[in-house]
């Protein structure tokens, strides 16, 4: 393990060290902050015998998992199959096909599609009478996609915007449209983070296991987290609080 940290500089293997209670990377492109967390997977495995089934890794594409783990294998020297290693999305639905009856939903539920949505979303205004011309396809869902972002359900969204006579009209459809994919035993791409954080929030006992489950949490591209996801990862700390992000505020996605 010393070989492995002599090829960092000072200020990467303080960090990879620094294993206990919260620890933010901030640094620019290029400098190396997603080495720093394959190395301190490494290091948390290899030094601090910590069982890779205790690790959450989380990055924002499958692509980036998938290299993120390749580099720790290569590392350790062994498969680490149990570690879970993903995007957000990925980890939340195998938490959801475990407990999304918790909701109601069967765990065989299927995740609509951008085609799926539109379909759907047609059907609502139509079933509503409401003029297609006025409110399209495409203005809804990006509406009720913003609410979901902000976490808010149809009920929160129609008390926000009461007296808002095109928001009133839209959160008819959201909550007609939520109905509909509940009685499709189906979800959209918004409501995985979100139904993963009902669930969680609602029932101590899965908070217990996934909290007690996740000792360490790292989380690679920071500066792009959302309300949700930011909410999430505090969510699954909220036991151990050992979490490692890194970021560069210059390239963040929410930037103005």
């Amino acid at each position: 393990m010393q070989k492995l940290l002599e090829e960092l500089n000072p200020k990467q293997r303080e960090a990879v060290q620094n294993t206990e209670g919260p620890c933010l990377v901030i640094a620019g492109a290029g400098s190396g902050k997603t080495k720093v967390l394959t190395y301190k997977i490494s290091y948390l495995i290899q030094e601090k015998s910590v069982k890779p089934w205790n690790i959450l890794a989380i990055t924002f594409t499958n692509k980036a998992a998938n290299e993120m783990r390749q580099r720790s294998e290569n590392l350790i020297g062994e498969n680490i199959n149990d570690l879970w290693l993903g995007t957000f999305h990925s980890v939340c639905v195998r938490i959801l096909r475990k407990f999304i009856d918790r909701l109601g939903f069967d765990t065989s539920f299927v995740i609509f599609d951008t085609s799926d949505q539109k379909t759907l979303i047609k059907n609502c205004i139509k079933e509503l009478n409401i003029d297609s011309k006025l409110f399209t396809e495409k203005s809804i869902l990006n509406e009720i996609s913003n609410a979901k972002n902000e976490m808010l359900d149809p009920e929160q969204y129609i008390f926000k915007y009461s007296g808002d006579y095109r928001k009133e009209i839209i959160g008819k459809v959201y909550t007609l449209y939520q109905r509909r994919l509940k009685e499709n035993n189906a979800i959209d791409f918004d409501d995985i983070i979100n139904f993963t954080i009902k669930i969680l929030m609602e029932n101590p006992d899965v908070l217990e296991y996934y909290s007690e489950k996740f000792k360490y949490i790292l989380v690679d591209e920071y500066q792009d987290t959302n309300k949700s996801q930011f909410t999430l990862i505090t969510i699954l700390a909220s036991k151990y609080g050992n979490i490692t992000a890194v970021g560069d505020n210059d390239q963040s996605i929410y930037r103005f």
